[in-house]
């Protein structure tokens, strides 16, 4: 078992699941990544862990969402592990820091959301992400640079999101963040 795989089981198993149904997927993952020693990395085409994360504001005023190619609508920051990424936590910071252009990201240790959904990624093959969900905390007023992996970037007030985000998704990460102090 590589390091990467180890601290997405551990993370997994010390998640306090908000609710049953996160508690689910939560027993869902461990069970994947007991039969998967490569289920970290996008290689195992069956499906996959991926980092993703709801970057707010430290006022928790706004969030920053980009506008995903594939999925064509506003989403939170994520993507790949790497086999470079020691954890999943380093995985969850690098691709918010890549895909934001921020310095000084502050991730949350703990674990904040958990979604699995089928997707046709980077290898081109229907596959699954399983997706573990982190909460990163931004400088106020951070200015963030768009990545390639982008069409947009952009900070939106939470009261205001764009009319083709992802509402469900955002809204419960927005309602798990709620159990989480900001930084300071």
């Amino acid at each position: 078992m590589t390091a990467l795989h180890a601290s997405a089981v551990a993370a997994l198993t010390n998640f306090h699941a908000p609710t049953s149904e996160q508690d689910s997927v939560r027993h869902t993952m461990l069970a994947f990544l007991d039969a998967a020693p490569d289920g970290c990395l996008r290689k195992h085409a069956p499906g996959h862990v991926t980092a993703s994360s709801l970057v707010l504001s430290e006022d928790r005023s706004r969030v920053l969402l980009t506008l995903h190619p594939k999925v064509g609508r506003w989403i939170q920051l994520g993507g790949h592990c790497e086999e470079s990424d020691a954890t999943i936590h380093d995985a969850a910071l690098r691709e918010a820091t890549e895909e934001s252009g921020i310095s000084g990201l502050r991730l949350d240790p703990h674990v904040l959301g958990l979604h699995t959904h089928p997707i046709t990624c980077s290898l081109g093959v229907p596959t699954r992400h399983l997706d573990v969900r982190f909460l990163i905390w931004a400088p106020d007023r951070a200015p963030a640079i768009r990545s390639a992996e982008s069409l947009d970037l952009r900070w939106w007030p939470i009261s205001d999101l764009p009319s083709n985000a992802e509402h469900d998704t955002i809204a419960q990460l927005l309602r798990f963040s709620e159990r989480h102090a900001a930084p300071g």
